[in-house]
């Protein structure tokens, strides 16, 4: 039986501007999606609840406050190595506003963001297998393929 990764994505809305998500791009080393547009996210630590990583992906990987909201979605994917669930989690912006430029993260890094209504931007994650950006563009009646 493969192991299992859990994973929890966020999608933060725009207190300015509730139709605008934000989107991080990773960093052109990243092991899975090089250089991408996609919705921050984090596995699940040992013991961790989803609610609990919404808070640590805000304070480790955008330098702000989140709370989690809602639940957008689930899915799963064979990774070959393990399987991987990801769970989609609105949260609302408590803190600051986010920036990656501060974060101070041992996981994925990003190196870019921006608050964009313009959800094609997260396309190109979903073709290459980003559950998170697929949940959500498929929660807005988005086809990305």
């Amino acid at each position: 039986m493969k192991p299992v990764k859990f994973s929890v994505a966020v999608v933060v809305k725009n207190p300015k501007n509730s139709l605008e998500v934000l989107a991080v791009k990773r960093d052109s080393l990243d092991e899975q999606f090089p250089g991408v547009w996609a919705l921050p996210a984090s596995v699940l630590k040992e013991g961790e609840l989803p609610e609990e990583a919404v808070v640590r992906i805000g304070e480790e990987k955008l330098a702000t406050s989140l709370k989690a909201v809602r639940t957008i979605g689930i899915r799963s994917a064979d990774r070959g190595e393990y399987e991987s669930i990801l769970m989609n989690i609105e949260a609302e912006l408590i803190g600051k506003e986010p920036s990656v430029k501060d974060a101070h993260t041992q996981g994925s890094k990003y190196v870019d963001q921006m608050w964009t209504s313009d959800y094609s931007i997260l396309f190109e994650a979903a073709r290459q297998g980003g559950l998170c950006d697929r949940i959500f563009l498929e929660s807005k009646g988005i086809r990305w393929e």
